[in-house]
C-alpha cells in the first residue's frame, strides 16, 4: 500500500469477510454501494467485501464536480457510499464529502473497523476456512460493478459490468501478456477508472502476482523511488504520466521494469525514444473502453508495432463501419464476453439497457491492417470537415505535441462560412 503496509492473501480474505459482513447490514442483495477511495488496500478490500455478500460496488470519481457525483449516485440508485476519514482529510475532500452527504449516507471504514462485532469476526474466520459456505452465490451475468462514463449534456451514465465481463477481461489480458510468479505490478492509476481497477488491482490478486499500490499518479519522484525500492517489473501508466516518471528518474531508477503498459491516450514517438534511450525499456500500447471492462486490444512483447494498439483480445470480434470522408478506416464496433451488460442512463435510474446484439459502438475511428494490428485514428466526434476534406483533430494535436512536447495541446472546431468549419489550436 502507499503507506508501506504489506498484506498477504489470507489477511485480505479475512478482512473482506469481516468488513463485508458489517457493511451488508441495512442493505439488500444486489444493492449498489458507492466506493469513494484512492488506489490502495482499502479500495481492494472494500470492493471485494461488497462483492462477497452480493452487493454491487459503484466506483465514484472523487475528481468529478459535485454535480456529476450527485448525478452518478442518483443514476445508480446509491444510498450509501463507503469512504475513509483519512482519505477525506489528506485529500482535502471535505466539500466533496459534504456534497455526497446531501444525497447519500457516508460510511467510514475506520468507524466500521472499530465497531466490528463478534459475529463479523467469526464470519471472517469461517470465510477464510470455507469461503464457499459464506460468500454470496452470484450468477455470472449479474452486475459486479458500476463504473461511470461521460454522458450527454455532461451527466455521467452508469456502465454495468457483470462478473463474467470482469473475469473474462482478466483472462484475456493474462492470455495476451505473460505474467510470471516473481512479477511485481506497480499501479498508480485510480480505481474509479476501469484500467486501474480491473488490470491494476483485480488481475494481480487473481493471477497471484504481487501488486504495489500508489494513491495518485501525480507524484513522479515518489513513484520512481517506490518502483526502484519495490523492484517493480510491470508499470501501468499513460503517455503523459510515464513521460513525467522517465524525466524524474536517473538512469537505472526504472531498471527493474521489464514492461510498461500504457493506455487512455496515444503513446508519442518522443516518449518511446526517451524510455528506450534512458532506461532501455519498451512500451506496450493498448486500447480500452470502460464498456469493455476495459481492455479491447494491446501490443505484445513479441508483436509490438508502434503507432498501433496491437491485436484484439481473445474471444472478441470487431468490425469497421464506413465513415464518409475517411478512407481505409471506419467506426470501430466490438463484441465479446467482456462487453458490458449495458448503460444506466440518468433519465432512467437503475435500468440497464443492453447494447443491441451485444455489439458496442466505441465511437472511435480505426484501421486494421493485414496482420490484425489496430490503429486508432481518433474519435468520430473529433474530425473536422473543412472544404469537403475530413481532418482529424487528434492528428493536429499530435503534430503540435511533436513541435512543443513540454506543453499540452487541444484542437477544436468552430463554424466557418466559407469552408464549413475551421480548426483552432
Amino acid at each position: 500500500d502507499g503507506d508501506g503496509r504489506v498484506l498477504s492473501y489470507d489477511e485480505i480474505v479475512r478482512a473482506c469477510f469481516a468488513l463485508g459482513h458489517a457493511l451488508k447490514r441495512g442493505t439488500r442483495h444486489d444493492e449498489k454501494i458507492g466506493v469513494l477511495l484512492p488506489t490502495g488496500v482499502g479500495a481492494a478490500i472494500a470492493f471485494l467485501a461488497l462483492s462477497a455478500f452480493g452487493r454491487v460496488p459503484a466506483m465514484l470519481n472523487f475528481t468529478s464536480s459535485h454535480g456529476d457525483l450527485q448525478s452518478a449516485i442518483s443514476t445508480a440508485e446509491v444510498k450509501r457510499v463507503v469512504t475513509a476519514h483519512r482519505f477525506i482529510e489528506l485529500g482535502k475532500l471535505e466539500d466533496v464529502a459534504a456534497a455526497i452527504g446531501q444525497v447519500a449516507e457516508l460510511v467510514y471504514l475506520e468507524d466500521v473497523r472499530a465497531g466490528l462485532s463478534l459475529s463479523d469476526k467469526l464470519t471472517a474466520l469461517a470465510g477464510s476456512l470455507a469461503p464457499g459456505l459464506v460468500a454470496s452465490k452470484a450468477g455470472d451475468q449479474e452486475p459486479a460493478s458500476i463504473r461511470f462514463a461521460s454522458g450527454t449534456e455532461g451527466q455521467p451514465k452508469g456502465v454495468a459490468l457483470s462478473h463474467r465481463n470482469l473475469l473474462a477481461n482478466i483472462a484475456q489480458v493474462r492470455a495476451h501478456i505473460d505474467l510470471y510468479d516473481d512479477d511485481v505490478l506497480f499501479n498508480p492509476l485510480p480505481v474509479f477508472h476501469c484500467f486501474g481497477l480491473t488490470v491494476g488491482m483485480l488481475l494481480p490478486l487473481i493471477a497471484g502476482v504481487k501488486v504495489v499500490c500508489h494513491p495518485t499518479p501525480l507524484q513522479p519522484r515518489e513513484i520512481v523511488r517506490r518502483i526502484r525500492e519495490m523492484g517493480a517489473t510491470i508499470l501501468l501508466s499513460t503517455d503523459t504520466f510515464i513521460t513525467q516518471y522517465a524525466r524524474a528518474g536517473e538512469p537505472g531508477d526504472l531498471g527493474s521494469l521489464r514492461l510498461a503498459v500504457c493506455g487512455a491516450e496515444r503513446v508519442r514517438d518522443e516518449t518511446r525514444t526517451l524510455l528506450r534511450r534512458k532506461y532501455g525499456m519498451e512500451i506496450l500500447e493498448g486500447y480500452g473502453v470502460t464498456e469493455a471492462a476495459p481492455v479491447v486490444a494491446a501490443n505484445q512483447i513479441e508483436a509490438n508495432r508502434p503507432g498501433t494498439v496491437g491485436h484484439l483480445m481473445a474471444g472478441m470480434e470487431a468490425r469497421l463501419e464506413p465513415v464518409e470522408g475517411i478512407p481505409n478506416a471506419g467506426l470501430l464496433v466490438v463484441k465479446g464476453p467482456n462487453v458490458m451488460l449495458g448503460y444506466i442512463r440518468p433519465d432512467a435510474p437503475g435500468r440497464i439497457v443492453a447494447p443491441e446484439g451485444g455489439w458496442y459502438d466505441t465511437g472511435d475511428v480505426a484501421s486494421i491492417d493485414e496482420d490484425g494490428f489496430i490503429a486508432i485514428r481518433g474519435r468520430i466526434k473529433r474530425f473536422a470537415k473543412i472544404g469537403g476534406e475530413t481532418v482529424s483533430l487528434a492528428v493536429v494535436e499530435n503534430i503540435a505535441a511533436a513541435v512543443w512536447p513540454d506543453n499540452h495541446h487541444a484542437a477544436v472546431t468552430i463554424p466557418d462560412r466559407a469552408k464549413g468549419e475551421q480548426i483552432v489550436l
